[in-house]
C-alpha cells in the first residue's frame, strides 16, 4: 500500500521524504518491525516509542511516524511528524487494513461494569439469529465459531484492525466489542466506524490511570461524542451519568431503564437461582441470567438489537435461552450439603455491592454469606478499603486474600483493605494471603445451604505474582474442594 493512502485523516505537522512509496506493514512495537515497515513511535504509559526509533530503523523500518523529530535524520528513511502518534496509529492501521470496520456493523460497549456480559450476549444473540459475528472481550475473542484468547479488554490499534480485517474476510456481518477507558484515551479505537455504542454504568475505577473521577467520566463520554449521525447511542437512564454520556453525541439517542420512563423499559417480576422473570416493554420473559445487574445488561442488549433492525419478539425469544459470560455470577452447588459457591469477576466496589445485593435477594432464610475477596496490585489503592467495607457490611463472614498482587506485597494489599474498617467488623473477617487456602477455608466454614462468593478474578485462569502468571482458576479450585468434601 502507498504511504500517502495510509496517512489519510492523520493530522500531519511535517514530512521529510516522499509519501509516494510502498509500505509493507505498520507496527508500534519496534521488536516486530521488518523491512519496508512503518514504525509509529507512540508515547505509552510504561515506555516512549521515540526511544526505539533507531532500533526500528536498524530492523528495516522505511517510515517513522513521530511527534518529536529524532536527533539524527537518515536520508533513506521517510519521517512523518504527527500531532498525536497514538491517534495516527489508529487512522493508519484502519487505512492499511482496508477500513474493515466500515464493512461490518461494529458496536462498542463501554462503562465500568457489565461490558463483557453485554458484548458476549450480543455476540450469542446475533449468532443465534443466524449471523456470522465477531466478539472482542476481556474473556476471549471470537471470529465466527473460532475462539482466540484475549490479552487486553481492547487490543492496540494495529492488532485491533488486523483482527477486524480477519473478521471481515471471514464473513462477519456484526462485531461486538468492549471499549475500555484506556482504549479510548490511548486512541486504540481512533479511526474505527461504529454502528452504535452502549453505556452500562460508571463507578470509581482506574483512578490509578485517570487520576480523577471527572477525567474518567470525560474519557468515557468522548466515545459517544465521536459517534456519527448514522450510529445509535444507548445509555442507562438509571445511572446518574447516563444522560450526560449522550449530551453531545450526533448519534440517535436511546435510553433503557428499570426505574424510569425509557424507550426500552424493564421491570423485574421474579429474581431467583432459576433466573429472572421480567416485563420488557409489556412482554413477560423468563431469562436464565440472575440479578438486577443482569436485568440492566439484558435491556441494553435488547435495545441494541432493536436499533440494529431486529424483530422485538425474535430478540426476546432468543435472549431468553442464552447464558452470560464466563466468570460472571457463575455458580456451583455441592451435592451433599447444597452449599452454593458463586464465582464472579467483581473487582470494583460497585460490582461487589451488586453481586452481594443479588445474593441477599436469593437467600431463602438464615443461610450465611461467606465472601472471599482481594484487590489487585499496582492498581487504584483508594478502592481497597471501600471493597473491604462493602464485603464486611453485606456478608456474615469475610476472608481477605490475594487477587493478582502483581509487583506488590500481598500482605500490604490486605493491610490497605483493613485500614479504616470499623472495630465492630473485626470479628467478621480473617486474612489469608494464599488464595487457594482462603477458598478452602471458606468452604470448610460453610454449613449446609450457605452461600460462598469468590470475587475478583472470575474468568481468569492465572494469578500474577511478581511478574509471573501462575495457573489458577477460581472455578476449578471450588470444584476440587467440593469433590473432596463429597468423598
Amino acid at each position: 500500500m502507498i504511504l500517502s493512502e495510509v496517512l489519510y485523516k492523520v493530522n500531519l505537522r511535517s514530512v521529510k521524504g516522499s509519501t509516494d512509496i510502498k509500505i509493507t506493514d505498520i507496527q508500534i512495537d519496534s521488536r516486530k518491525v521488518k523491512p519496508g515497515c512503518v514504525f509509529v513511535a507512540v508515547k505509552g504509559v510504561a515506555a516512549d516509542g521515540h526511544q526505539f526509533i533507531d532500533k526500528a530503523i536498524e530492523s528495516g523500518a522505511a517510515v517513522v511516524v513521530c511527534e518529536v523529530w529524532p536527533t539524527v535524520i537518515k536520508e533513506d528513511v521517510v519521517y512523518v511528524q504527527a500531532d498525536n502518534s497514538a491517534a495516527a496509529a489508529g487512522y493508519m492501521a484502519h487505512n492499511f487494513y482496508g477500513k474493515p470496520s466500515e464493512k461490518m456493523k461494529v458496536v462498542g460497549v463501554t462503562g465500568t461494569n457489565g461490558k463483557t456480559t453485554i458484548a458476549t450476549l450480543l455476540y450469542k444473540l446475533f449468532t443465534s439469529l443466524g449471523y456470522t459475528c465477531g466478539l472482542l472481550s476481556t474473556v476471549e475473542n471470537h471470529i465466527g465459531d473460532k475462539i482466540m484468547p484475549a490479552t487486553h479488554t481492547t487490543p492496540d490499534a494495529v492488532s485491533l484492525n488486523a483482527l477486524l480485517k480477519q473478521m471481515a474476510d471471514e464473513g462477519c456481518t456484526h462485531v461486538f466489542m468492549e471499549v475500555s477507558s484506556h482504549a479510548i484515551h490511548q486512541h486504540r479505537i481512533t479511526g474505527l466506524q461504529f454502528a452504535g455504542g452502549l453505556f452500562s454504568n460508571i463507578t470509581h475505577d482506574h483512578l490509578d490511570y485517570h487520576q480523577t473521577f471527572d477525567e474518567y467520566i470525560r474519557v468515557k463520554k468522548s466515545f459517544f461524542d465521536s459517534l456519527g449521525s448514522s450510529a445509535f447511542a444507548i445509555s442507562n437512564a438509571d445511572d446518574k451519568r447516563g444522560t450526560v454520556m449522550l449530551q453531545n453525541t450526533n448519534a440517535r439517542k436511546h435510553l433503557y431503564s428499570l426505574k424510569t420512563l425509557a424507550e426500552f423499559k424493564g421491570k423485574i417480576i421474579e429474581n431467583s437461582l432459576t433466573g429472572l422473570v421480567m416485563d420488557v416493554n409489556g412482554q413477560e420473559v423468563h431469562f436464565r441470567l440472575i440479578g438486577e445487574f443482569n436485568a440492566y445488561n439484558l435491556l441494553a442488549v435488547y435495545g441494541a438489537a432493536v436499533c440494529l433492525g431486529e424483530d422485538k419478539h425474535e430478540v426476546l425469544r432468543n435472549l431468553s435461552m442464552l447464558t452470560g459470560a464466563e466468570g460472571r455470577f457463575d455458580y456451583m452447588v455441592s451435592v451433599k450439603d447444597k452449599v452454593i459457591a458463586i464465582v464472579d469477576y467483581a473487582h470494583t466496589p460497585d460490582a461487589l455491592l451488586n453481586v452481594l445485593a443479588t445474593i441477599k435477594k436469593l437467600k431463602k432464610g438464615f443461610e450465611q454469606v461467606i465472601t472471599v475477596v482481594g484487590c489487585g496490585g499496582d492498581r487504584d489503592k483508594t478502592k481497597r478499603p471501600v471493597m473491604a467495607e462493602a464485603a464486611c457490611e453485606h456478608s456474615d463472614k469475610v476472608i481477605f486474600t490475594s487477587d493478582n498482587p502483581r509487583s506488590e506485597d500481598p500482605l500490604q494489599i490486605i493491610k490497605d483493605m483493613e485500614e479504616g474498617l470499623p472495630v465492630a467488623t473485626k470479628r467478621k473477617y480473617i486474612s489469608i494471603a494464599d488464595r487457594k487456602e482462603a477458598i478452602k477455608t471458606a468452604i470448610s466454614l460453610a454449613k449446609p445451604e450457605d452461600i460462598i462468593l469468590v470475587a475478583g478474578k472470575g474468568h481468569e485462569k492465572y494469578q500474577e505474582i511478581k511478574g509471573v502468571k501462575y495457573d489458577f482458576d477460581d472455578k476449578q479450585m471450588v470444584r476440587e474442594m467440593f469433590e473432596m468434601l463429597e468423598r
